[in-house]
């Protein structure tokens, strides 16, 4: 088997992405509208229907804007810690409202997503790992340093979206008010570019085959760099940078 894994949009203006086998698939956040998920998911092929979840990673408007018209739609259960969704002030239906707790296994259909906790400067952030048919995808962004938990389930995946938020220099440099530097930099706010590598130069698991380097910031980083960055050390692994503008194709990883 394998699974088909794609970024609907990643960045601050909006973070969706998409993992699924050919009967099942989830959304992990879906922070842009109902209406522009439905045109990128169109334009890659991907049917809708197909979603069967979709998973919170935390309150913060850019991974839980399009939540509450996507569920409503196309009845879609949410996955959201009470904490994440006291915080969020989502109308979820209460037949499509579900709970998950850290570390442990959520079924949806043939898949199977596990939540493990993050450093974010959110109430009760996770991140999360998606397997199905022997293959495991990590989605890992909105991540302040590489705790015990990131290292853990990096070293799982077969395929991840992994945060590769800033340049240290363009940030250092740029216009940002102190306190805004401090919060991006700190242990709570985002991986850099070169904390990023370091996860996975240290971290990698031998079968991994895609990275997907995600939630790029507008004002401090730039595709090309990132992706230099990482070509030069990325052996046979496919690198891709999402866009926070578009959706970046659809991938297929298997065994």
């Amino acid at each position: 088997m394998s699974l088909q894994i794609a970024s609907i949009n990643s960045g601050s203006n909006g973070n969706c992405y998409y993992i699924g086998n050919d009967r099942d698939a989830v959304l992990i956040d879906a922070g842009i509208s109902c209406r522009e998920t439905e045109r990128r998911m169109a334009r890659m092929g991907l049917e809708i229907e197909r979603v069967k979840a979709i998973f919170i990673s935390h309150e913060h408007t850019d991974h839980t804007r399009g939540v509450e018209v996507l569920s409503k739609k196309y009845q879609v259960p949410v996955f959201i810690t009470q904490a994440t969704h006291e915080n969020s002030y989502l109308r979820i239906f209460p037949h499509l409202l579900n709970r998950f707790k850290a570390h442990e296994p959520v079924s949806v259909g043939e898949l199977t997503v596990k939540a493990f906790p993050k450093r974010h400067d959110a109430m009760d952030p996770h991140s999360f790992v998606v397997s199905g048919g022997g293959l495991t995808v990590g989605v890992m962004t909105d991540i302040g340093s590489a705790c015990e938990h990131v290292t853990r389930y990096f070293k799982l995946c077969d395929a991840a979206f992994l945060e590769a938020n800033y340049d240290e220099l363009m940030l250092e440099t740029g216009n940002y008010p102190v306190h805004l530097k401090r919060r991006i930099k700190g242990e709570n706010g985002h991986l850099s570019n070169r904390q990023a590598l370091q996860i996975f130069l240290s971290f990698k698991s031998p079968k991994i085959s895609h990275l997907l380097l995600s939630h790029l910031s507008q004002n401090n980083n730039r595709p090309e760099i990132v992706y230099d960055l990482f070509k030069r050390n990325a052996g046979n692994v496919h690198v891709e940078v999402a866009s926070r503008y578009q959706e970046t194709g659809t991938f297929l990883v298997s065994g």
